[in-house]
């Protein structure tokens, strides 16, 4: 009688076995185990600062563990320094982090083919390279010109232009990186198509997301880390929600507090009739002091065109804004810092942080001169300063003095919020606040931000994630169309009503 067949055992692309890695005293990693095979979409799950981060950069070989081993493809991770991460490189390993590191002044194709661009006769071979170059957009499903400027892409144009790059060639182990968190509906199918493709060809995947709804779609296992540990890998979907969150918090989720509603101030802004071609017509709103309001709408809608036109960084083609009763024409940015405005920019990396100095320089440059005695900083002064925003902010750092890229999406967001809190501001622009920052932080930064309206300041609120705007805003104005198409306002808030007002219309 022949014996029964038994199934091949999948191949092992990744494994990590006893990683331990310290930080100055703090212990990222604390032996952790990690296997991944073939074909296998595995979600990486964890609050910031669990331990995803340091594991990734592990097995892309930027960070060398102080004990334990990393294989890839069953060969070992074994040289230092830039040759341990080319030595991944070569093994297939392909990351798409966060933070994008598209190279803004060069073209798509030029991106695409950095550090190995294609040559012919001694010259760059521009024509392969464009050819390659949209043949791998096409895989995505992009109708982009690969001659066109990175810096001229959007948010959500540069991120499918960095998956396409690591899908060129033939890649073993993908690692994606919130792909999706400056994405809409539509482009987000487009991720999903690229994972399954890969996952098709026998690419492992690495999923790291905050969203449990996508992480269902598209995971097939998910591995939970906490405070440096892998506490559990387990099958995503016989797995419940609720027994996630309280793996990955080390207890069961805190409920957001729903908005109390607060009798409106003054008038801190009035926006009247702005235009901006092509993507917004007429637009006009009121904010009061110590309210938060939301601004709803479609990726492409306008929201970060607007909030750039009220911080008189772009200019619009008609319309007004007044500040505290005075007119913001022929003001500069500048100026209206200095009257009390802040603002938190759409990208973190880009635009708000200076990765390598120290969240104490991070924060006194939204005002050196409080912290500043006959025009020379006072480090004390900054220590001190320092110390107020980060305890307010709630920010887990080991010294005030620590560069802010080290630190989690959570804790970089809470800083960049804590810089205009340092400053003063009264009226506070946050684009995407909370991108990219895991279910604990945005509880926090929720309460930070009420906290802040309590006080008695005006903030705009704009977020993708159309469901955390009932739990943070008095208001939300929902931007379609080039104008505020509807409003609502709390406790009268709710997201379905709120995603089908953005959609309305867009079924053409």
């Amino acid at each position: 009688m022949p014996a029964p067949a038994v199934s091949p055992q999948p191949q092992i692309v990744a494994g990590v076995t006893g990683a331990v890695k310290r930080y100055a005293g703090v212990l990222a990693l604390d032996r952790v185990d990690f296997t991944l095979a073939a074909g296998e979409v595995r979600a990486l799950l964890g609050k910031n600062g669990a331990g995803k981060s340091t594991l990734i950069r592990m097995l892309t070989g930027a960070e060398t563990p102080d004990e334990g081993v990393v294989t890839l493809s069953g060969q070992p991770l074994d040289l230092a320094g830039e040759n341990r991460t080319r030595q991944a490189a070569s093994l297939g390993v392909r990351p798409v982090y966060q933070e994008l590191s598209l190279v803004q002044d060069m073209s798509i194709a030029e991106n695409m083919f950095l550090g190995v661009w294609p040559r012919r006769i001694g010259v760059l071979d521009h024509r392969t390279m464009a050819a390659r170059t949209r043949a791998a957009l096409a895989n995505l499903g992009l109708d982009l010109d690969p001659g066109t400027m990175v810096a001229a892409l959007s948010p959500a144009e540069r991120q499918l232009v960095e998956i396409a790059r690591a899908m060129m060639g033939e890649p073993r182990l993908v690692i994606l990186d919130e792909p999706t968190s400056s994405l809409a509906a539509a482009e987000v199918e487009l991720v999903f198509a690229a994972v399954r493709r890969m996952k098709a060809r026998g690419v492992a995947i690495v999923y790291v997301s905050h969203r449990m709804k996508e992480i269902r779609e598209i995971a097939d296992s998910a591995t939970v880390m906490r405070d440096g540990r892998a506490v559990s890998t387990l099958d995503i979907g016989a797995a419940d929600t609720r027994e996630i969150v309280r793996m990955m918090l080390g207890h069961d989720e805190k409920k957001d507090e729903m908005v109390e509603v607060r009798q409106p101030g003054a008038v801190t802004l009035s926006v009247r009739n702005i235009a901006s071609a092509p993507k917004l017509e007429d637009v006009s709103f009121e904010l009061h002091q110590g309210e938060v309001l939301g601004i709803a709408g479609l990726l492409g809608s306008g929201r970060t065109e607007l909030l750039r036109i009220i911080a008189r960084l772009d200019p619009a083609d008609g319309g007004s804004v007044v500040f505290d009763g005075r007119d913001t024409a022929g003001e500069s940015w500048n100026d209206l810092l200095k009257r009390g405005l802040g603002m938190t920019p759409e990208s973190r990396k880009d635009d708000g942080i200076v990765p390598l100095l120290g969240i104490d320089e991070n924060i006194v440059i939204g005002d050196p001169a409080r912290v500043s005695s006959l025009g020379v900083l006072s480090w004390p002064r900054i220590a001190a300063a320092t110390r107020d925003i980060v305890a307010r902010m709630s920010v887990k750092a080991p010294l005030t003095t620590t560069p802010i890229g080290t630190l989690s999406g959570g804790n970089q967001q809470k800083i960049v919020i804590g810089r205009w809190v340092y400053a003063g501001s009264r009226l506070l622009l946050l684009d995407e606040p909370t991108r990219g920052v895991d279910v604990e932080a945005k509880s926090q930064i929720y309460a930070i931000i009420r906290k802040l309206a309590g006080e008695g300041k005006s903030i705009i609120f704009v977020s993708s994630e159309i469901e955390e705007l009932p739990k943070v805003c008095d208001r939300v104005l929902v931007l379609r169309d080039g104008r505020i198409a509807q409003a609502f306002t709390a406790p009268d808030i709710d997201a379905d009503e709120l995603m089908t007002a953005s959609i309305a219309g867009q079924a053409h």
